[in-house]
């Protein structure tokens, strides 16, 4: 979103026209962010072999899965249901990376037998599933390399306590049920967190994965996973991809030429590629002065937009219908009975009853972590694609929220007691 003549505009469609036609609380996405940002990553790794996974536990629409299948992206996917999506979106089974934890032996067959890639992050799993296929059905192996990459301690899962991904120091187990087994092992995963911004942290944790593929001799890929922090204000931090591709790449190769052959370079962004594509905009209902604090109270809250009071995230806010206000300082909340604070002490342009507010880099983990507390629908969705906008999820009713409700009129009939 831009500021040009006074109006913020998201790919020259007027934001608060997109409000008026759709109704608040609304996410918004640019797909015209979202190409920028996979080509500049792309164009950071100079290998002969590199892909893209989109992360789509991200911004998991169907219309947002279909446009990075378009440009060329595969899919990184959690769960069974992200997996058929991704297939219903048009990816070809191997294009589509399916990396989960802490799920049952049957999910992971589901997702054997539409044919995508699997990653394993335990050895119990990878026993099972070995013992089923031996070699019939090649695995990647996910593995916790014990290093974190930073950021808030709910995004962090490279440590040695966290529950993503087999320890480096089980590998000798590891290639015991993989001999054992017979099992063709065809890529090597990792991912350390969400914040990268030490370049050199990133590449300690790439150097004991190179380490490890290099025991194997059958690998068609190294997963690097994503991590890569986008700037969530003027003077916030992000990582250099260029930087970190000038100084990966000649690794790379260098563990491909020992190795014999190329191997795919993969990553998976998600926030990277999403975040800053995302606005999410909410009407203002009032605007409550306190003897502490003036509130600007909107028609949202956490059961829209968690990520402040879930990660204590930082969003930028704006108000898109004043943008030449003298900016004061407001403390902007939600309808939610519960502490659903989106900003403390935050200088905005002049806030009136009414008036529509913007919460930049909306487009990561925020509609996807949106739920129906307080019995609230969720909001609707627009794609800004080539100067159109798209209606790409609608507006939950009052008939959304009871259409799984299963009414038993004899538990409260009289005859019931």
């Amino acid at each position: 979103m831009i500021l040009n003549n006074n109006q913020y505009t998201l790919d020259g469609k007027n934001a608060v026209d997109l409000c008026n036609a759709y109704g608040t609380p609304l996410y918004v996405y640019e797909t015209s962010i979202m190409r920028s940002k996979f080509d500049q990553m792309l164009k950071a790794f100079n290998v002969p072999r590199v892909k893209l996974l989109y992360a789509c536990k991200a911004l998991t629409n169907i219309n947002v899965l279909r446009f990075f299948q378009s440009i060329g992206a595969g899919l990184d996917t959690v769960s069974i249901q992200e997996v058929m999506l991704g297939l219903q979106a048009g990816f070809p089974p191997k294009e589509i990376m399916f990396t989960p934890n802490c799920v049952s032996l049957d999910e992971i067959e589901a997702a054997a037998e539409r044919g995508v890639r699997i990653n394993i992050d335990n050895i119990s799993t990878l026993e099972q599933f070995g013992h089923i296929h031996g070699g019939k059905v090649p695995v990647g192996i996910r593995i916790n390399p014990h290093i974190t990459a930073g950021g808030h301690e709910k995004i962090s899962v490279g440590h040695i306590d966290s529950k993503f991904g087999i320890s480096i120091y089980q590998l000798p187990h590891v290639r015991r049920v993989v001999e054992t087994n017979g099992m063709k092992i065809e890529g090597i995963h990792m991912h350390t967190g969400s914040e990268i911004l030490d370049v050199d942290v990133f590449l300690q944790a790439a150097e004991v994965l190179l380490d490890v593929a290099r025991t194997f001799d059958s690998l068609e890929y190294i997963d690097f996973g994503s991590g890569f922090k986008v700037a969530y204000k003027a003077d916030d931090d992000a990582t250099d991809v260029d930087a970190l591709g000038a100084e990966f790449s000649p690794r790379f190769n260098k563990c491909c030429k020992e190795y014999g052959r190329d191997v795919t370079l993969m990553f998976e962004p998600g926030k990277y590629l999403v975040s800053e594509a995302g606005c999410f905009f909410a009407r203002v209902n009032v605007v409550k002065h306190t003897t502490a604090a003036v509130f600007a109270g909107v028609d949202s809250g956490f059961n829209h937009f968690i990520r402040p009071m879930f990660y204590d995230a930082y969003h930028h806010i704006v108000n898109v219908s004043n943008p030449s206000g003298r900016p004061r300082v407001y403390t902007v909340v939600g309808y939610i009975c519960e502490t659903d604070t989106f900003g403390w002490n935050r200088k905005i342009q002049e806030i009136r009853e009414g008036d529509i507010l913007c919460f930049l880099n909306a487009g990561a983990y925020c509609f996807m972590m949106s739920s129906n507390y307080n019995l609230r629908p969720r909001p609707a969705e627009v794609l800004v694609h080539q100067g159109k906008d798209y209606l790409i999820r609608r507006r939950e009713d009052q008939d959304d929220l009871i259409k799984t409700m299963i009414e038993h009129p004899l538990l409260y009939s009289d005859k019931s007691q």
